[in-house]
Parts: structure tokens; sequence; C-alpha cells
């Protein structure tokens, strides 16, 4: 994901920077030996960023192909699609906890390579969710979508931006390997019995079977917000319990409120109900936004420097929020279309 071109002394705190991080999760303990025992497979000679951008292009391509037989986050893909998403997923999970070992075990740890994996991980996590809430047919009821995926682009905003304030990364009890778990057998559950096992009632409460992944990831994700932002209003380790750069510890909400709060916004005021029509093309635009927001907050962090307001993403969502409040007789959904060409562009450098 390209970002704009760094300063000097930007380059210079960039090449200072070292890797901080606290762990309390409960299922790296046990990864870690899966993981440990996976590396030794992988000769010396790969490196480490060609690990992390293969995991990410096997997650893009599994993720798409289920969204093309899905792009309503209605419909029932082919039970293979499922399987070949818990295998991207898990390739992925794998490769990006291996990335960082083979870097350390071939001596060519550097903080560009933490930034290329932070990058991956923010797109990453955009496929993913949709995917997933695709998975469990939540087109049905287009708020809890909506809400499930801008709950999941915030957590990873909020992570990068305790970091921010604290100086290192921290992983709470249930938080990403956990949630990529999770995710992989609600794929497989889709896999083994299809996508009429998520309308499916429960016993005794009647509740239909997505209700459990939903309300443990509701409940798990406010649980880490709260965490999170406990840490922010803390005060940061910066002059004044200001963040890495010195700067505020609520300015970060700025950024990310400009990118998500619009998606809101035209979501609600769509005369054609565009999310409604389009939503896992609508939520790619957003996420994607989402995404380079959070990578230029990781390298205000890697860089201790401030967060600009403004991104060059941000011009797609204007596109829509200007022709909606026109009301121009331009398709929403053709904007929608120059909204997320624009977005990959920007994410390219193109």
């Amino acid at each position: 994901m390209k970002l704009e071109k760094l300063s000097q002394s930007q380059l210079k705190r960039l090449k200072e920077h070292k890797y901080s991080c606290q762990n309390v999760s409960l299922l790296d303990p046990f990864m870690q030996v899966f993981w440990n025992w996976s590396l030794e497979w992988f000769p010396l000679w790969l490196a480490p960023n060609t690990m992390t951008i293969l995991g990410l292009l096997v997650n893009i391509l599994t993720s798409l192909l289920l969204l093309f037989f899905n792009p309503d986050a209605k419909s029932e893909a082919p039970r293979w699609v499922y399987l070949l998403c818990a295998a991207g997923l898990f390739a992925y999970q794998t490769l990006d906890a291996l990335d960082g070992k083979q870097a350390r075990r071939t001596g060519t740890s550097s903080p560009l390579g933490e930034l290329f994996d932070h990058g991956c991980d923010s797109v990453s996590t955009v496929f993913v969710s949709i995917a997933v809430c695709s998975t469990m047919q939540l087109g049905h009821h287009p708020d809890l979508l909506f809400l499930m995926i801008m709950m999941s682009l915030m957590l990873f905003y909020t992570a990068h931006w305790t970091t921010y304030c604290c100086g290192y990364l921290k992983f709470g009890y249930i938080d990403v390997t956990e949630g990529q778990v999770m995710a992989i057998l609600c794929y497989m559950a889709s896999a083994l019995f299809g996508e009429t096992f998520w309308t499916s009632k429960l016993p005794v409460i009647g509740a239909p079977t997505w209700v459990v992944p939903i309300v443990f990831s509701v409940s798990a994700g406010a649980a880490a917000i709260y965490n999170m932002l406990t840490v922010i209003f803390t005060g940061g380790v910066g002059k004044n319990k200001s963040t890495v750069a010195d700067t505020s510890v609520l300015f970060p909400v700025v950024p990310i409120m400009t990118a998500l709060l619009p998606a809101y916004i035209i979501y609600k005021k769509s005369p054609s109900d565009v999310f409604e029509m389009h939503p896992t093309l609508y939520l790619l635009a957003f996420g994607l936004v989402a995404a380079k927001v959070t990578n230029k907050l990781v390298v205000a962090h890697m860089t201790k420097s401030a967060m600009d307001t403004w991104d060059s993403s941000l011009w797609g969502p204007a596109l829509l929020f200007l022709n909606q409040y026109f009301n121009t007789p331009v398709s929403e959904y053709l904007v929608l279309w120059i909204c997320l060409v624009s977005d990959l562009a920007t994410c390219l450098g193109i």
C-alpha cells in the first residue's frame, strides 16, 4: 500500500524504530509450537516480505472468489469455495506469523518489514471481515452487516492508535489469532453444512445460528475497544501524556471518522439503497479507505510524527457524498465503482 513520501527526519526516526509488543493472547502460545515447527520447512533464501505478500494474495483471491458468488451477502456459494477461504486464511495466518521469525532467522529484520506487514494486515482485515459476514448471509440484516464491518475496521485502527500513544502494540486475551480461528471455523461450518446452517434455529432459544458468532464477536470487540480506549485516555508516553510524537492522544479519532462517518451517512441517505443493493462493493470501497488511513497512523507511530487529517483516498467517498448531496442524475452504483477504482489507484500509487 503506497504512502506519501517521507521527510528525511521521518526516515531517520523510522530507521531508529524498534518493534515492541505485549501479548497475552490465549491461543498464541499453542500456535507458536506449530509456527516454530513450520518455519523449518521454509528455505533461508526466501525473503520475509515475499512470505507476507504471498499469504495476502492467497487470502484476497479466496475472499474475492467467495464475494463473486455472493456479492449481496445473501446468496450461497459452492461449498468448495468456503473450504478454499478457510485454507486461504489459514495460509495467511501462518505466513503472517512466520515472516517476522524468518526475518530474525536470516538477520533481515527491519522497520520497513514491520511497516509492510502492518499494511498487509490492514488490507486483509477488510477482505476477511466482509467475506465472513457474507458467509453468514448478513446481507439480510444490513444494519448488522454494517456494524460488524465498521467494528472490525475500528478494532484494527484502535489497536494502532493505542500503540501511537503508549509506544508498543498490545494483544489482548482474545485478539487477532482468536478472531482468525473463529473465521476459519465459520468457513468450515459453511463448507460442511451449507449456508442454511446459519439460518437454522438453535434449540431452546430459537435464535438463528449466526447469533452465536455475532454475539461473541460484538462482546469481545466491545471489551477490546473499551480496554484500548482506557489506555488512550490514561495518557501517552510523550510530553504531558501525549503520543510518541508529542501530539494529542485524541486527535487520531478525526482521520478515521473522516473515513467512516461518510460511509454511514451515504448508507442511510441513499435514494437508490446503494448499500443494501451492493453491500460487498460498498464495504470494499470504504474498507480500503479505512485501511489507507490506518497505514498513515502506523507510519505516524513508527516515525514519531504528527498524523494528517486528509488523505487522497478520501476523494472517492467525497464523490459519493457530493453526488448524493446535490442529487445528480449520475447512478450511485456507477459512482461507487469510481470510488472503488479510485481507492485502489490511491493505495497502489497509480
